[in-house]
């Protein structure tokens, strides 16, 4: 997992911009299943409390995301 990667898929989350995961893929440079293996490994080892939101066609945190990253 390369870190640089989960922090922008965070960032999209966070600012509510990730789009559906063929749209996000794209703007990260990486393939949809690749994604699909990010997500999970924040959902699982991170226990970051993502879902895909149907209506709005994008990521989001359910509730509070504790992930911090330092500069």
């Amino acid at each position: 997992m390369d870190i640089r990667i989960i922090i922008r898929i965070h960032d999209c989350i966070q600012n509510g911009y990730t789009g559906n995961p063929k749209e996000l893929s794209q703007k990260l440079g990486i393939s949809e299943r690749t994604l699909y293996n990010y997500i999970s490994f924040m959902r699982q080892d991170l226990n970051a409390p993502i879902v895909f939101n149907t209506d709005k066609r994008s990521y989001e945190y359910v509730g509070e995301c504790l992930l911090k990253f330092l500069n």
